[in-house]
C-alpha cells in the first residue's frame, strides 16, 4: 500500500514538473522531471518485483517470476539513456542561444516537488529492510537534491537574470541520470550473466563453509542472483564419514551460516565423503565428477544424482 502511494505521488511530481517546465521554458525543470522519471521506474520496479515474488513457480518458470524485474530494468536503462541525450542536446542549444525563463514559476514548482518527495521519503522509511525499497529511497533522495538545485537556479535567474544557469544545471542533472542509468545497466548485465553479486565475497563464503563442523573442504562453488534481492548458491562439500542424519544437520548448519552472514536464501549442497581425484577439474563449466553424492536443498535430501551433474536451487 505504501509503495503504491509513493508511486502515485511520484507520478504526480512528474506531471507537475513537466507542466511547470513547459510553462516556464526551464530546461532545468524539464531535466529534473526526467530525473523524477528514474524515481518512477525505481518505485515501479520495486512494486513489480514485490508483486511478481508472490507468484509461485510453475512448469514453465521453475525458478518463479523474480527475474521479470530484470527485463523491466533493461527498458528503464534504455529510456534513461535517451532522456540524457535529449537533455544534453537541448542544453547545448540553449548555451548557444539562451531562452527567457520564468524564474518564479521554476522556484514554486521545484519547492512543490521537494515537499512531495519529502513525504514519499517519510512514507518509505518504515520499509528499509527491503532492498528494492532502499534503492527507490536513494532515487527519491537524489531527486530532492536535484530539485533543490533547480530552486537555486530559479533564484539566480530572478535575482540576476543570468540565463546560462538553466542549461548548465540541466547538464549536471543529465550527468546524474546517466550515472543512475549506468548503474542499472551494469547490475542488469551482471544478473543476466549470473555473476557473483558485488556484495558477496566468494572467498569469505568458502571460508565460512569450511569453518562448519566436520566439513573438510568445499569445491564447485557458485553464487549468483535470481533477482536483485534473491541470492542463490550451489556447491559440493566434503565431510568426514558420517551417518546420513548427521550429514543433513551439517548441511542445515551451513545454510543457517550462509543466510545469517551473506543473506543467501537459496542453497543446493552436494555432500561427499571423499576428495575428488587430483586430475578432476571443478572450474566453471568444467565439471567431471565420478561420484554419485547425495544432494541437499533447502527442502531436505534429494536422490543421488548421476555423475557430472550439478543441481541448482528452485
Amino acid at each position: 500500500m505504501k509503495l503504491r502511494l509513493a508511486l502515485g505521488l511520484t507520478l504526480a511530481i512528474l506531471v507537475i514538473e513537466l507542466a511547470g517546465g513547459l510553462l516556464s521554458h526551464s530546461l532545468a525543470l524539464l531535466s529534473d522531471a526526467g530525473h523524477v522519471l528514474t524515481d518512477v521506474f525505481a518505485l515501479g520496479l520495486a512494486w513489480f518485483a514485490f508483486e511478481q515474488s508472490k507468484r509461485p513457480a510453475d512448469k514453465r518458470r521453475s525458478y518463479g517470476y523474480q527475474r521479470a524485474g530484470i527485463l523491466a530494468a533493461l527498458v528503464n536503462a534504455a529510456v534513461l539513456i535517451v532522456i540524457v541525450l535529449a537533455i544534453a542536446l537541448e542544453a547545448v542549444r540553449r548555451l548557444l542561444a539562451p531562452e527567457p525563463v520564468a524564474g518564479g514559476l521554476v522556484v514554486a514548482t521545484a519547492l512543490t516537488a521537494i515537499a512531495i518527495n519529502a513525504f514519499v521519503l517519510l512514507t518509505l522509511r518504515a520499509e528499509t529492510r527491503n532492498l528494492n525499497l532502499r534503492a527507490a529511497m536513494l532515487h527519491v533522495t537524489g531527486d530532492v537534491a536535484a530539485s533543490a538545485g533547480v530552486v537555486v537556479a530559479g533564484v539566480v535567474i530572478l535575482l540576476t537574470g543570468w540565463l546560462y544557469i538553466d542549461p548548465l544545471l540541466s547538464l549536471g542533472i543529465a550527468a546524474l541520470i546517466a550515472y543512475g542509468a549506468w548503474r542499472i545497466a551494469r547490475e542488469t548485465v551482471n544478473l543476466l550473466m549470473e555473476g557473483t553479486p558485488p556484495e558477496i565475497d566468494l572467498a569469505a563464503v568458502s571460508k565460512e563453509i569450511e569453518g562448519t563442523r566436520l566439513v573438510t573442504g568445499v569445491h564447485d562453488l557458485h553464487v549468483w542472483a535470481l533477482a536483485s534481492d534473491a541470492v542463490a548458491l550451489s556447491c559440493h562439500v566434503v565431510i568426514a564419514d558420517t551417518p546420513l542424519g548427521d550429514a543433513e544437520h551439517i548441511v542445515r548448519d551451513i545454510e543457517e551460516r550462509l543466510c545469517e552472514r551473506f543473506a543467501i536464501g537459496h542453497t543446493t549442497i552436494q555432500v561427499e565423503s571423499c576428495h575428488p581425484c587430483g586430475e578432476i577439474h571443478h572450474g566453471v563449466g568444467d565439471h567431471n565428477h565420478p561420484h554419485a553424492p547425495l544432494t541437499f536443498t533447502s527442502g531436505g535430501p534429494a536422490l543421488p544424482r548421476s555423475a557430472g551433474s550439478s543441481a541448482r536451487p528452485r
